[in-house]
């Protein structure tokens, strides 16, 4: 993957947020001064965690407030691409990625293509598949797995990424691999991953070794922590990063030494989405910088 291709696409809202995140970062809530360079990381939001926190405007003001400068939209976000930019321009935030369901990837491929357009983004990733439409075999997973190669190289075509990310039930073993794994065999190098840390420590994985397994590949990751089990069960078992089980000391030097380009923060089940964004933030920056000096 090409790292320097994330610099050389960077939107005119991603220049207005790296210079707007750095005169606010002083000042913005629970934000330390290790964290002044946080605009300059690959740190964005995916705004599913924030789909109860007020308006899209309140939430992207969340977004801003909190030091970070991209984020991952959840398809239009029901808006129009010129109320997006409007307010992307407003908050000094750029698209980095859009979690595109599969129904759109294969009806309406053309339409989603025109819309991120619009709003500067080039990655489209495949969130999640309903219980009903996933394989229950190999051969299954790596037929999806094949559709998406050719979608994936599609997309090449306009200039475009696909990308798929993870839940527990990819992490299901078939003929010694995961799901994940036949997926990603089928489709080839055009499809990317986005690796969300969590859920695969709850398929029983380690997230550090298996983060290996997509060098290459790893487009980002969600950066999301499990909480110790039997609590926090009114987030769905989730907390905020760097306040729950998982190893970040361990894990985050292992996606380092991949050619990841995004972390991104994410929450299913936030009782306080701003304060899991502006935390998560403070945290994984603090970490990256340290990281990135040695």
């Amino acid at each position: 993957m090409d790292t320097p291709r994330r610099l050389k696409r960077m939107s005119s809202h991603a220049l207005l947020a790296a210079s707007a995140v750095a005169l606010s970062a002083l000042s913005a809530p629970g934000f330390a001064q290790a964290q002044g360079n946080s605009a300059e990381l690959p740190i964005a939001v995916q705004m599913y965690t924030l789909r109860d926190f007020g308006s899209l405007e309140e939430q992207l003001a969340a977004v801003h407030r909190a030091g970070i400068s991209a984020i991952e939209t959840v398809g239009t976000q029901q808006v129009t691409a010129e109320e997006l930019n409007a307010l992307l321009e407003e908050h000094a935030l750029e698209v980095i990625s859009s979690h595109v369901q599969l129904d759109d990837l294969r009806n309406r491929l053309d339409e989603t293509v025109a819309f991120n357009q619009a709003v500067g983004n080039d990655t489209l990733t495949m969130p999640y598949l309903a219980e009903d439409a996933r394989p229950s075999d190999a051969e299954g997973w790596q037929a999806l797995g094949e559709e998406l190669g050719e979608i994936a190289a599609e997309l090449d075509a306009e200039g475009f990424r696909l990308a798929y990310h993870n839940h527990d039930f990819e992490m299901e073993v078939y003929d010694g691999k995961t799901a994940l794994e036949h997926l990603f065999d089928a489709a080839g190098s055009d499809l990317l991953a986005e690796l969300d840390i969590a859920w695969v420590a709850r398929g029983g994985f380690d997230p550090v070794e298996y983060v290996t397994r997509f060098d290459g590949q790893l487009f980002a990751v969600h950066a999301k922590d499990n909480a110790p089990e039997g609590t926090a069960e009114d987030e769905g078992g989730f907390a905020t990063l760097g306040k729950g089980v998982l190893d970040w000391d361990a894990i985050l030097p292992a996606i380092e030494a991949t050619d990841v380009e995004w972390y991104i923060i994410e929450h299913d089940m936030p009782l306080d989405a701003e304060a899991v964004i502006t935390e998560g933030n403070s945290f994984l920056a603090e970490k990256l910088a340290a990281l990135r000096e040695e």
